[in-house]
């Protein structure tokens, strides 16, 4: 999968390679809360153990697993893609700084603007014109960064989601203070060895 025009380092001599059309992506990215939520309703009105329909709560829940979920396969996949024809990662700041380029410049035709580390596995990104928050607009901004938070979701799976397929174990947040800004930051989770 790649936007209209392949660039080299996406290798682009692969026969099978296909194309996505960057609106239909903006406009996935768009309708993909609203499915998640719906779908997390209709499942929880069909259990047999639901008593009518879940609270807010709990479907806010279900959506941010489901929405987690599909970024995290999307994340593993094209990191899968797109690091194969690549020299091995030296260390953890190589990835993150593959995935500020690279990866976001495939998903959202923009490299993220700011990368801040404290050198003990916390990474802070930061992208200043996050572009699904582009067309978004409410009466007030505190309305607009309510609503926002879930459209979230999906990019903090696929960041967790391409770490992990480069063996990198870490939890995402994401959060926005003003549209169309967003800020994701990344914990690497080190595993206790040796005990």
């Amino acid at each position: 999968m790649s936007f209209e025009t392949p660039l080299p380092p996406y290798n682009a001599s692969d026969p099978h390679a296909t194309f996505v059309s960057a609106s239909c992506l903006d406009l996935l990215l768009i309708e993909i809360v609203p499915m998640a939520y719906r779908i997390a309703g209709e499942l929880s009105i069909r259990a047999p153990e639901s008593k009518g329909a879940a609270d807010e709560e709990e479907q806010r829940e279900a959506a941010f697993r489901r929405l987690e979920t599909l970024g995290y396969r999307v994340g593993q996949g094209l990191v899968e893609r797109f690091s194969r024809d690549r020299p091995r990662f030296l260390d953890t700041l190589d990835v993150i700084k593959f995935l500020c380029k690279d990866m976001w410049t495939l998903l959202f035709r923009k490299q993220i603007d700011n990368l801040k580390t404290n050198h003990r596995g916390v990474y802070v990104l930061t992208d200043n014109t996050f572009k699904p928050f582009s067309r978004m607009s409410m009466h007030s901004s505190s309305e607009a960064v309510a609503r926002a938070q879930p459209f979230l979701w999906f990019p903090c799976g696929v960041i967790r989601g391409a770490l992990a397929s480069m063996s990198i174990n870490a939890t995402v947040q994401a959060e926005t203070s003003e549209l169309p800004g967003a800020t994701f930051q990344i914990k690497t989770v080190t595993s206790k060895s040796g005990l």
